[in-house]
């Protein structure tokens, strides 16, 4: 049973490292979608993760074409300040893949468009000068009420 956590073009070096280091606890799977605005080796990246990347189930893609094409057919949530519903709403299942965009910008529009009925957000208060939570808080957040959902699988 695993859950998979998505970056897809992440940018800064240690939210990658510290959902790496979530996803070696939990057995969940990291897919980091390409261009990526960092060296995989970076100092600060490993730096975040610790020395759990032995443990990290990595996926590197080129691009998120290449990722759909790949998953076709996959459960597949998008995370993001437009979404429709909240993230504790679905029923999460065993290999449903939670996808998270750019620091900067989130996942393309025209994207979040085409599966609209599968965007999440989390709620945050209406009068906050915040875009959004910082993307490994989020990341945790979202993966660990799926988790709850599951029962905890193989954790103690």
């Amino acid at each position: 049973m695993a859950l998979h956590v998505v970056f897809v073009e992440p940018e800064i070096p240690p939210n990658t490292g510290n959902i790496a280091r979530t996803c070696a606890a939990t057995d969940s799977v990291l897919h980091l979608v390409k261009p990526l605005g960092f060296n995989i080796d970076d100092k600060a990246v490993r730096r975040a993760g610790l020395d759990y990347w032995p443990y990290v189930k990595l996926e590197v893609h080129d691009s998120l074409d290449e990722f759909m094409e790949e998953y076709a057919g996959r459960r597949m949530f998008l995370a993001t300040t437009k979404g429709g519903m909240m993230y504790t709403e679905p029923e999460y299942q065993d290999e449903d893949m939670i996808l998270f965009g750019r620091e900067t910008r989130g996942l393309p529009r025209d994207f979040i468009a085409e599966h609209a009925e599968m965007a999440i957000r989390i709620p945050m208060s209406e009068s906050t000068r915040l875009r959004s939570f910082n993307l490994a808080n989020s990341a945790n957040i979202i993966l660990f009420e799926a988790l709850r959902q599951l029962g905890f699988p193989g954790l103690k």
